[in-house]
């Protein structure tokens, strides 16, 4: 078995990654098609890309994608766990846009990839490699523990298994559930519009100044780079869904929506609460993103970190996430 590493996910064969990723059921943000929009247009201050991917004679039976950053915590929840890695350069597997955190590996291969990211992280002169985001309890967390990675925890993200729309509302609390039945119903009367579109008819540029209002809102304004959030969004084609939500004419909501074999991911979103009525735009756009999971035919919906309380209160659970690093 050999190991390759490239440091352009251009230059590895779309198939063979996308062979792995897929098989080994990882989510959409593992996909060569999200890695090359992520590497076109970054989201965050990358130094240097690195594509890591284990063959079998000629067949990929292992890959994973690892990023060289001096600043890879947008959320600050990562140097909450790690105080001593503050400000220090570190090549970490995955981007903080990535919350479900995999190796694409059998648990024979990873202490190879583990053995070379390190020796990489040693050539870029980083002081720590290691994972962020990684689901506690799961499969990586336990063979990174038994390779000697330590796990300190950083937040969780929220998912629910989804069935009809019908049935998911049933699984809420009657209050939940009249709140979302409510909510519907004042937004109607307020003429409120809600349409899915692909990226080629979406108001990139509206939904970007939204969303960018509404991460500065909850202090989370480092986590997109506003001009390259557009230009990475067009670049997934397919894997998107927009959801955007009007208020006679005016754009009141919108979600980046994502999505892989069986997830559906709300992975950005964007809310004016500034409207006419008495009616929440974050209640109509989650509603309308649980049903359009369910109408694609998605089985789990990922509502990704933060906004506990509302996530908890309509039927989301939470995933413990860890981060393991080590010094170098």
């Amino acid at each position: 078995m050999r190991i390759e590493f490239s440091s352009s996910i251009r230059e590895i064969d779309a198939a063979d990654w996308d062979s792995v990723v897929r098989e080994s059921g990882a989510p959409v943000f593992y996909e060569h098609a999200y890695l090359t929009a992520f590497e076109q247009a970054p989201l965050t201050d990358v130094e240097s890309f690195a594509y890591f991917v284990a063959r079998d004679g000629d067949k990929p039976v292992a890959v994973t994608p690892a990023y060289l950053q001096t600043a890879p915590d947008p959320l600050r929840h990562l140097h909450e766990a790690y105080p001593e890695a503050r400000d220090q350069r570190a090549l970490l597997s995955h981007t903080w846009h990535c919350y479900d955190t995999r190796v694409p590996a059998t648990a024979e291969v990873l202490p190879r990839l583990l053995d070379a990211m390190i020796r990489t992280a040693s050539i870029f002169k980083a002081q720590w490699c290691g994972f962020q985001n990684v689901r506690r309890g799961g499969e990586l967390s336990a063979a990174l523990r038994a390779n000697g990675l330590p796990a300190r925890h950083l937040a969780a993200r929220w998912s629910t298994e989804l069935g009809s729309y019908e049935h998911y509302l049933a699984r809420l609390s009657q209050r939940a559930r009249a709140n979302l039945r409510r909510n519907e119903r004042r937004a109607r009367e307020a003429g409120v519009v809600t349409e899915v579109v692909g990226v080629d008819d979406a108001a990139l540029d509206e939904i970007t100044l939204l969303c960018d209002k509404t991460a500065t809102r909850y202090d989370n304004g480092g986590f997109f780079s506003g001009p390259a959030f557009a230009k990475f969004v067009t670049a997934l084609g397919d894997l998107t869904h927009v959801v955007e939500v009007r208020q006679h004419g005016r754009l009141v909501a919108a979600g980046v929506c994502l999505t892989d074999a069986t997830r559906f991911h709300t992975w950005r979103c964007g809310v004016d609460y500034a409207v006419d009525g008495r009616y929440s735009p974050y209640g109509v756009l989650f509603a309308e993103s649980v049903r359009l999971a369910i109408r694609l035919g998605r089985t789990t919906l990922e509502d990704g970190r933060g906004n506990a309380s509302f996530k908890r209160r309509h039927g989301l659970s939470p995933r413990p996430l860890d981060a393991t690093l080590i010094r170098i």
